[in-house]
């Protein structure tokens, strides 16, 4: 299912962008999105991992960009989300007997991968430089 990590991910990333030079704090990050601080800390950590952000703790703390942002797609940003476009299914299973319940679940499958194959190649096409150019 869609989930707002793409959106707070993209977020945290630009405004990394936009100050290159600064170590940002989570409370900073989070005021920019009126947001938890923690919901930031977890995205954080997920950029992290994936070494897209470096962090400096202590007083002077925070995060900062560890990579280019011109060769940054937003399908990797999505990628590292983990997150795919799905729009749910029936909670019941659906009758096996009937025509269209036994092959609902399949046909929704086939055509949330194509959605993700659409998206992913649309993505592909935008650096964060890029996308962060628009503020």
């Amino acid at each position: 299912m869609i989930s707002g990590k793409f959106a707070i991910t993209i977020h945290i990333l630009t405004l990394l962008h936009k100050f290159p030079n600064d170590y940002l704090s989570s409370e900073f990050i989070a005021g920019s999105m009126n947001l938890n601080p923690v919901l930031v800390r977890k995205e954080i950590a997920n950029l992290k991992a994936h070494h897209v952000v470096e962090s400096k703790e202590g007083k002077n703390g925070g995060t900062k960009l560890a990579v280019n942002a011109s060769e940054l797609t937003l399908k990797e940003i999505f990628e590292m989300t983990f997150e795919t476009i799905g729009l749910g299914f029936a909670k019941n299973q659906p009758n096996p007997d009937c025509p269209v319940g036994k092959k609902i679940n399949q046909n929704l499958e086939a055509l949330y991968s194509e959605m993700n194959e659409k998206v992913g190649a649309q993505l592909q096409n935008i650096s964060l430089e890029d996308f962060s150019n628009q503020f």
